[in-house]
């Protein structure tokens, strides 16, 4: 493995933001812009029948705030993908001035119902389902969210290349784990602190400068440019 010194760091990115879920509690997000947080994911579903009880509110105080922000879905892998891409359409509002919606795919172990992997074809075929309708329904390309052990199993080969991607890497550079796969948002570490939520948060980076960011969010129509 090359020496991981040789690479950036999280700190060297200029453009930072964060995900969050009902595990951070409730959160002061003017205080979460005020600290420099320059966007945020927001858990909205899970499966087919799971809606995370801070969605709502998180959805409008942070709009209120004036912090970019898209939801995400977890995929659940023993639930129809168009049951679970309906879940998500019906509890996520069509907001044309939030970021892309992602679809969080990764293995799920510890589940008390699903722990199990399914084969990689139909892990990329039940993605496509939800891409698809994600699409459709929201008019902006989704993004794919995804850790080393699902990359590695189901997406290492190419699939999906012409999707943005934000992958997890706690432990080194990205490069490192998906070398030759194009990454826009890095998940650096799951202990960050930022002023307005208590305890433990997600922590991203977004690659590419601050005027690349501006050009992203001018494409996507963001609020917020």
């Amino acid at each position: 493995m090359p020496d991981s010194e040789v690479y950036p760091t999280a700190a060297d990115f200029e453009i930072h933001g964060i995900d969050v879920s009902r595990y951070q509690g409730d959160i002061d997000w003017n205080s979460v812009r005020e600290s420099g947080v320059r966007f945020a994911w927001i858990k909205a579903t899970e499966g087919g029948d799971r809606v995370d009880e801070k969605f709502g509110a998180n959805w409008m105080a942070s709009k209120a705030a004036g912090v970019p922000r898209g939801a995400y879905h977890f995929a659940y892998w023993c639930r129809p993908a168009e049951e679970q891409a309906a879940w998500f359409l019906q509890n996520v509002p069509n907001d044309p001035q939030a970021l892309p919606p992602v679809l969080d795919v990764e293995w799920n172990p510890a589940s008390l119902t699903c722990p199990h992997h399914v084969p990689p074809e139909a892990a990329r075929a039940m993605m496509k389902t939800i891409l698809d309708a994600m699409q459709h329904a929201y008019g902006k390309q989704p993004i794919i969210y995804t850790s080393v052990d699902f990359y590695r199993d189901v997406l290492a080969d190419g699939a999906f290349m012409e999707y943005p991607m934000w992958v997890r890497s706690v432990k080194c550079y990205p490069d490192v784990k998906y070398a030759g796969r194009h990454w826009n948002f890095w998940q650096h570490t799951a202990q960050g602190h930022v002023p307005g939520i208590r305890g433990y948060v997600d922590r991203n980076a977004f690659y590419g400068s601050s005027h690349d960011w501006h050009q992203w969010l001018v494409a996507e129509a963001v609020e917020g440019t």
